[in-house]
């Protein structure tokens, strides 16, 4: 089959064309004919990508970790899906991702894809949407009136994380670049706020809820931010790697859910969340969504590679 894997070889990680053989389904996993998958620029630097659950080094790697497509076989015991079914999700971080024609999934990593929307769209959602509704709802326990500032609203999680604290009745400040702040204010932003221009404490009241996205300087100016007993919850990767025990019981990484990823799909396909692509790339130009050579800096939204 055709895949685009890491060029381990490199001092900088680069994706280049291959042929691998394809996969096949083992008990209790799903074998998906990709149609789209998402990129998450990052990942070719992460742990998972550069080495093994064991720690070794890992060479040829696949990326894009969030998909969409059909089911093309099932492995023995894999139930609730059948061939030709269209699904969307992810599988784990340590397995080939969906970069290529064909990957391997487990039943409670996946689920019917939204009906409104194409593969590519579909493709933009599991990541990002799971990781907003698993950092709101779960970890900060979001409450209606609660007032939650989201660091990088216009990011690709940003993007789910205003829309679901709207959902949910929340008073939401987002930060962003000049260019996007109506964007914000059309998903239920009340105050977006430019982070290169502003300063967050001139701006604002201390909130119940610091959602962030970026790291670095900007986690750390955001504990100032917080109520007593205000919750702090962060993705960023640099933030996995902290020794301070505040960002250490702040972070967390996504897990695949597959009740999640159900209501997420309704809410899709009942047009009360909202999914954006920034671009769309072939399988084979796959490493100019990872540079970034394929965004477009004017639109919002999630970079896409199309498979098939």
């Amino acid at each position: 089959m055709k895949t685009m894997q890491c060029n381990s070889m490199r001092s900088q990680p680069l994706l280049i064309p291959a042929q691998a053989p394809q996969p096949q389904p083992q008990a209790g996993q799903l074998l998906i004919r990709v149609h789209a998958a998402g990129v998450t620029s990052p990942e070719l630097d992460w742990y998972p990508t550069t080495h093994t659950q064991s720690g070794q080094p890992r060479p040829n790697a696949v990326p894009g970790h969030e998909f969409s497509g059909t089911v093309a076989a099932l492995g023995p015991n894999a139930q609730g899906f059948e061939v030709g079914q269209a699904v969307y999700g992810m599988n784990d971080w340590f397995a080939d991702g969906a970069t290529a024609e064909f990957c391997l999934a487990t039943p409670g990593s996946i689920t019917a894809k939204p009906a409104s929307l194409s593969h590519e769209e579909a493709a933009t959602v599991p990541i990002s949407a799971l990781t907003a509704w698993q950092g709101l709802l779960d970890r900060a326990k979001i409450q209606p009136g609660e007032s939650v500032l989201i660091q990088g609203g216009a990011g690709a999680v940003g993007i789910f994380a205003v829309q679901l604290a709207h959902l949910h009745g929340a008073c939401i400040l987002a930060t962003a670049s000049a260019g996007k702040l109506d964007f914000l204010k059309q998903l239920g932003a009340d105050q977006a706020i430019d982070y290169r221009s502003s300063r967050l404490e001139d701006e604002i009241s201390k909130v119940d809820i610091v959602f962030d996205t970026v790291g670095g300087e900007t986690l750390e100016h955001s504990w100032n931010l917080l109520k007593p007993g205000g919750r702090m919850v962060t993705i960023a990767s640099d933030s996995g790697a902290s020794t301070d025990p505040r960002i250490k019981d702040a972070f967390f990484i996504v897990e695949p859910k597959q009740d999640q990823l159900a209501a997420i799909a309704r809410l899709i396909d009942s047009g009360k969340l909202r999914t954006f692509v920034n671009a769309v790339v072939p399988l084979d130009r796959a490493a100019e969504a990872y540079n970034g050579a394929a965004r477009d800096r004017s639109r919002p939204g999630k970079m896409v590679v199309s498979v098939s």
